[in-house]
């Protein structure tokens, strides 16, 4: 194994020329805490592209090292959700590797959880795993409020002097930045041109495949320390929500407003996998079957309906490679391709099934998925001209938590301020669509959220902090239909909502809307508005049997029986009246309907009140997801 540098060696110096030094994790830790200390500035990949042994190796030299000050900027810190008491230790605990991967958590986001991170380790995220971090204070007070363009500005005036990449090696031998050149392409061009000096720190991960693409692949010169040895730990896998009647009926919208030799966006979750399993049945001919007998009264605009196969094909430019684009690119709707690639990303994270058909993907037909950098993708600047060429028709699809009634759109943050995810691309994709000729903006959400076992609306009248401007607002899909904003006055805007709300909330909204003048005191809702219901939701879609996983699941049968019951035994924990009704459900429920799912949750035996407790709730929240 070659030495490492002298600690005096200079960052950027030429004597790794030749190629990256190799060594074990401890030892490269300790030559990047030579080089670059007292005052680290780590820039770490989001998601996916963080190396976990090298990064571990690094914050437990540091940790022991209270001369040493090591700074993070980074985004998604991928970790699966807690299961070390209740019901989730149940039902998590002996599928946590089948579902998540052996994935190693950071040791950082351990520390920084348990509140043992020491004072000279800092960690400050663009965008957190969504909800994740509600709790905990540091990584709330660290959160950095910036669209995912303009995370390269961030980085680049913090000046970081290290930078640490998971990568892919190529068959030929070269290293592929693989799963993230969303950022780190850029950061290298800076370094190449003289605007940045950093070291650059790899380790490679034999089940990671190498992507096409323009800046993917760069040269052993480009590394100065690359750790090869270490086991290839798993990927993380992105588990599949059940997709429900509500996000089918907007996926089956959304497919109906996307044109045929056109652009597409969409993101990861269940209403992306809605929409792109709704767009490969209106491909295949099946969709007409699908909507037929549809009661609501928001409809489909007609100047922006469209109908029929993908003839033409589609190009997608996303900063997000996800599963559901790879459906669709496989069954031959994503296929226009601009500069020999359908698919233009800037980073990818998914499930296990995603990387396996990545990395047996033939080399000719992967050439057409390219990775590209996020200032590609999600900006028009560079380059503009050919840009706008390429991305006709535009439409970009993407969720929101919350929407106003005046169009503002929540998909960030709660109403008290605490980051729940992050900004990330999403405005970047609208400011797109209305730069762009023909392109729209697509904003998807349920209309109705259940909250500590009730049920709210998502529509509102006002939310303090809105990820999008009203002065932005373009189209909102709920599962009630679609509302078209763009240019329309705030009274038509209003009326527009309300007709795509859940009808139990629109009153209420009515109301406010009143309150405020932006509806006329005489105004009353149409009959036909009034029928949005869950129950006629179900009505509509229940006899069509769509599927709960389109693109399939790693839940075993029994595991997906139990999803919706736990669903709503994770609600009623904020209510001892819901969860007392749950109780009383199951002390008259027949348990043998269910003997199986019990069996799996380890409550076929109970021992003890506790276990009783948990075994009736269970039944009890069985029975209602069964319509008992």
């Amino acid at each position: 194994m070659p030495e490492v540098p002298p600690s005096d060696a200079p960052i950027g110096d030429g004597a790794l020329s030749m190629g990256p030094v190799q060594a074990d994790s401890e030892a490269i830790a300790e030559a990047l805490i030579s080089r670059c200390g007292p005052e680290i500035r780590l820039a770490l990949p989001l998601g996916l592209g963080k190396p976990v042994t090298l990064v571990d190796a690094l914050t437990r030299a540091v940790a022991r090292r209270p001369d040493i000050r090591l700074s993070i900027v980074t985004a998604l810190t991928l970790e699966p959700p807690n299961a070390d008491e209740g019901m989730a230790k149940r039902f998590l605990g002996p599928a946590r590797t089948r579902l998540f991967g052996d994935y190693p958590v950071p040791y950082y986001a351990q520390l920084l959880r348990e509140g043992r991170l020491p004072d000279n380790i800092e960690v400050a995220e663009f965008f957190m795993l969504a909800g994740r971090w509600l709790g905990v204070e540091q990584a709330q007070r660290h959160y950095i409020a910036s669209n995912y363009t303009h995370a390269l500005d961030v980085v680049r005036r913090w000046q970081p002097n290290l930078v640490l990449q998971l990568l892919a090696e190529e068959p030929e031998g070269a290293l592929n930045l693989a799963c993230n050149t969303d950022i780190t392409a850029d950061l290298l061009r800076d370094r190449q041109a003289g605007r940045l000096d950093f070291i650059l720190a790899g380790e490679t991960n034999a089940k990671l495949p190498a992507m096409p693409g323009p800046a993917a692949t760069i040269s052993h010169t480009e590394l100065d320390y690359l750790l090869r040895d270490a086991p290839d730990f798993d990927l993380f896998s992105v588990v599949k929500r059940p997709v429900g009647l509500a996000e089918h009926a907007i996926g089956l919208q959304v497919a109906g407003m996307i044109r045929d030799g056109g652009t597409l966006q969409i993101g990861i979750g269940a209403i992306g996998d809605a929409v792109a399993h709704a767009m490969i049945a209106r491909h295949e001919g099946r969709i007409d079957a699908m909507t037929s007998g549809r009661p609501f009264a928001a409809r489909i605009p007609s100047d922006l309906s469209e109908r029929g196969s993908f003839r033409t094909g589609l190009y997608c430019v996303t900063e997000m490679l996800v599963d559901g684009l790879l459906h669709l690119f496989e069954a031959g709707v994503i296929r226009r391709e601009v500069d020999g690639a359908a698919i233009h990303a800037g980073f990818f994270v998914d499930c296990r099934d995603f990387y396996k058909r990545l990395a047996a993907m033939p080399p000719e037909t992967r050439t057409r998925l390219q990775m590209v950098p996020v200032s590609f993708t999600n900006q028009l600047y560079g380059e503009e001209g050919a840009k706008r060429a390429a991305r006709q028709d535009a439409r970009f699809v993407n969720s929101a938590m919350k929407a106003t009634l005046l169009g503002g759109i929540v998909s960030d943050a709660t109403s008290d301020g605490r980051e729940v995810s992050g900004v990330g691309g999403q405005f970047n994709f609208i400011e797109q669509a209305f730069a762009l000729d023909g392109a729209r903006a697509i904003i998807t959400l349920p209309s109705t959220r259940e909250s500590g076992g009730e049920v709210r609306s998502n529509i509102v009248w006002d939310h303090p902090h809105e990820s999008v401007p009203r002065a932005y607002r373009d189209v909102v899909v709920t599962e009630y239909g679609v509302a078209d904003l763009r240019g329309r006055r705030d009274e038509e805007v209003v009326r527009a909502m309300l007709r795509v709300a859940d009808s139990r909330f629109q009153p209420d909204l009515v109301a406010q809307a009143k309150k405020a003048g932006k509806l006329p005191d005489d105004f009353t809702l149409p009959e036909d508005w009034t029928r949005n219901t869950p129950e006629a939701l179900a009505a509509w879609l229940g006899p069509k049997a769509l599927p709960d996983f389109p693109f399939g699941t790693d839940f075993t049968p029994v595991e997906q029986r139990l999803l919706p019951a736990l669903d709503r035994l994770s609600q009623a924990q904020a209510s001892r009246r819901v969860l007392a009704g749950l109780v009383w459900d199951g002390l008259r429920a027949d348990h043998k309907p269910h003997a199986e799912a019990l069996e799996r949750m380890g409550l076929d035996r109970p021992a003890g009140t506790q276990e009783r407790l948990e075994r009736w709730a269970l039944l009890g929240a069985l029975k209602r997801a069964a319509g008992g």
